[in-house]
């Protein structure tokens, strides 16, 4: 009688155990492609550490591609990443979103995530960061701290939320100041900034928000060269010049790679478009530079608390986006 009743028992526990594990799903292959290179030292560092971080959560293999601007050179490394057996594939940047849904169709057991961009299909999702708040408080800081009150946004696109979060901040901050946007219409264009820099500094601007990703050390650099100052953008630039850089408005888009792995295996990654913002901890205001006095940090940090617990801005308005 013991026999059976230790036979049902185990019968009853390994039935248990595969419930438990029934809406799991394993990560054991993933890939990245990035349209320009994982040591870019912005996006594609940051997409290329989340990517490790995967494999280090979840021991998976992980698989990665440079260059990857092309519907032709993504669709042949989708290609190959499905003959591998990857079923999680990020591509790092809007330029992906629509040859993901394209291609999801051919490729039903991966999916494809992209990030700011449009995900219709089934097995693919778009990942979106709320950059409006982030841009309101860069702007905040860059307007208190301009002895002009002239400050520049080299944007890439004018899609950008945190673009028009920036100006309203600055507005907020101090109704003067003047605001003079520039946008490159493109990510990585240096020359084509650094022209745009050269404009502003002629226009008296004494405070820049490099909005992209391939540019904004190089104008870093410069607005450092000429004693000028910086808001960082997506990693905190702090390093570059701490008394260059007032703060950086920070997207942690490894941290996102971390929350989507987590979802995968979880079974409950949800197609479609998903934002993020500060309350989700994928991003955040940047170190503070020195000479931007410890009383307006403190206010600052304040108005991010309140925004974190409310949802409303320093004006009492919601964020647009």
């Amino acid at each position: 009688m013991r026999k059976k009743f230790f036979a049902f028992f185990l019968i009853v526990l390994i039935g248990l155990s595969g419930c438990s594990r029934g809406n799991n799903v394993e990560i054991e292959k993933v890939g990245l492609l990035v349209p320009e290179a994982v040591n870019d030292g912005v996006w594609g560092t940051k997409g290329y550490k989340g990517l490790l971080k995967i494999q280090s959560d979840y021991n998976a293999d992980v698989f990665y591609k440079e260059g990857m601007k092309n519907d032709t050179s993504i669709q042949q490394a989708v290609g190959e990443y499905d003959e591998k057996g990857v079923t999680l594939v990020f591509g790092h940047g809007s330029e992906y979103a629509e040859v993901f849904n394209n291609l999801s169709g051919d490729h039903p057991d991966i999916h494809f995530v992209s990030f700011n961009g449009n995900a219709t299909e089934r097995n693919t999702t778009s990942l979106q960061f709320k950059g409006y708040a982030m841009g309101f408080f860069g702007g905040m800081t860059a307007a208190f701290h301009s002895q002009t009150n002239k400050i520049g946004v080299i944007a890439a696109f004018d899609w950008q939320p945190e673009v028009q979060g920036f100006i309203d901040g600055a507005k907020y901050q101090n109704r003067d100041t003047e605001l003079h946007v520039k946008y490159i219409n493109h990510w990585d264009d240096q020359a084509a900034a650094l022209e745009e820099l050269d404009r502003l500094i002629k226009e008296d601007v004494d405070v820049v928000y490099p909005a992209g990703d391939g540019y904004n050390v190089a104008v870093i650099e410069k607005l450092k060269e000429k004693g000028l100052y910086a808001i960082g953008y997506v990693s905190d630039q702090s390093d570059l010049g701490e008394s260059t850089v007032l703060t950086s408005t920070v997207q942690h888009a490894d941290k996102l790679y971390e929350i989507v792995a987590e979802r995968y295996a979880g079974d409950k990654l949800e197609s479609g478009n998903l934002e993020f913002d500060f309350e989700d901890g994928v991003i955040s205001m940047g170190k503070f530079s020195p000479v931007i006095p410890k009383d307006f940090q403190a206010e600052m940090k304040q108005h991010i608390k309140n925004y974190i617990e409310t949802g409303k801005l320093p004006n009492g308005k919601e964020s647009k986006q």
